[in-house]
């Protein structure tokens, strides 16, 4: 059955809804971190988003609910005018979170207008970019979280329920592609953002990779033979950012007298083994890689295995259990959690497929403007939304982002 976009529209704005529900009045207005924002401000700003976009452009009429919410609000998009800073977001205490969402209910209550009358096609493909968008936000919301409540010295949980616990994590293996000319990007009629854009041919070297990411009891070794110690493991600036900010394990470990915890949405406890190690940076990922005798994939090796072997499966934030691991219920596949779970690394700088062009106006400083000092993410985690995340996608973040669901999977070049 068909999904009209209005039932879409009020579908994702409900699930960033169910996000917030196990969330206090003060975990929402709190800031942790400049590259974290408040959970009030991710939902102004989607908001800003669908009345900045659509409905001043389309709905006669329509007049914002405060014109003080486009400075509040706005991200980073030039063309829309001036914006607060982003370090300070959490020092927005007013509007008030009740104001908030007040504000989101007028500006659904107008989408809802606008889209029970006939609309054009402009109008149908930005209210995609802004379903779209939300859904990125609505991880980010997740991830935020997540490293607010790790500042809090009470470590508080944001799900009361016991954490996830991994079934035995399968054994590793080695699976072989062959060389050739592959396509790459998005050639379906679907959505996909504009760097996803133009499809173009690349030539592989055979190649393999890793049946499932590497673990968290692989990260331990790691760290156990002394490979946080080991500055021939690691890229010159990662180096120093480790001995800067005295890195020795991944993000949200914490050192026991035997063995580890971690701190995870579910509070803290025992560091599970067998789950997929996350909260790495591109540096750890590419350091451990490194002392595993392999490197990280090309994006574009991980798109083509991705596409040879169908392996979508994986757990997303449809559940809302946000923790990455392994699962009896997992069908069986050359590759494991591809999809979902937890973002991997590859070792492709983010840059822009041959031709690429953005879109005009303010929506083309969505994507292009990022190109630069950044690598590629493939696959989706564990919050991300299962209708979100696709084959080409290309998440991306600087070299030295721990706080998202991040980790890696092996690769190497076949040689006879």
């Amino acid at each position: 059955m068909k999904v009209s976009l209005l039932d879409r529209f009020t579908s994702i704005r409900q699930r960033t809804r169910n996000i917030c529900a196990p969330l206090t009045v003060e975990d929402q207005i709190l800031q942790s971190m400049e590259d974290a924002s408040p959970i009030k401000w991710h939902l102004a700003h989607t908001t800003w988003f669908f009345e900045t976009f659509v409905l001043k452009p389309f709905k006669e009429g329509y007049e914002p609910l405060n014109d003080a919410y486009s400075y509040l609000f706005n991200s980073y998009y030039v063309q829309a005018g001036a914006r607060f800073m982003r370090d300070r977001r959490g020092l927005i205490s007013r509007p008030s979170l009740s104001e908030v969402w007040d504000y989101r209910t007028a500006v659904d209550d107008a989408i809802g207008e606008l889209l029970s009358t006939s609309v054009g096609e402009e109008v149908v493909r930005v209210m995609e970019v802004g379903l779209n968008h939300e859904q990125q936000h609505q991880e980010l919301m997740v991830t935020d979280v997540h490293h607010l409540l790790f500042a809090n010295p009470l470590l508080p949980a944001y799900h009361g329920t016991s954490k996830p616990v991994s079934i035995q994590s399968p054994s590793f293996e080695w699976m072989e592609f062959a060389e050739g000319v592959v396509p790459i990007g998005h050639a379906a009629e679907s959505f996909c953002y504009d760097n996803e854009e133009p499809t173009h041919r690349q030539f592989l070297e055979r190649y393999a990779l890793g049946n499932r990411p590497i673990t968290n009891e692989e990260l331990v070794a790691f760290i156990e033979e002394g490979g946080y110690s080991n500055e021939l493991l690691w890229l010159s600036s990662g180096w120093a950012l480790r001995e800067l900010e005295g890195w020795s394990h991944p993000l949200f470990w914490i050192p026991e007298n035997e063995g580890w915890s971690e701190f995870t949405l579910y509070g803290k406890g025992p560091l599970d083994l067998n789950s997929p190690v996350t909260h790495i940076s591109y540096y750890e990922a590419d350091a451990v890689a490194r002392w595993m005798g392999a490197r990280l994939p090309t994006e574009f090796e991980w798109e083509h295995a991705s596409f040879l072997t169908g392996a979508q499966h994986g757990h997303y934030s449809d559940e809302l259990n946000f923790y990455p691991h392994f699962r009896q219920k997992d069908p069986e596949a050359a590759l494991i959690h591809m999809f979902g779970s937890s973002w991997e690394w590859t070792n492709s700088h983010y840059s822009p497929y041959p031709g690429y062009k953005p879109v005009e106006g303010a929506l083309g400083e969505y994507n292009g403007k990022f190109m630069a000092n950044q690598f590629v993410l493939r696959g989706g985690s564990c919050a991300t939304p299962s209708d979100h995340i696709r084959p080409t996608y290309r998440n991306f973040f600087p070299a030295h982002a721990r706080w998202q669901f991040s980790s890696c999977r092996l690769a190497k070049r076949i040689v006879e």
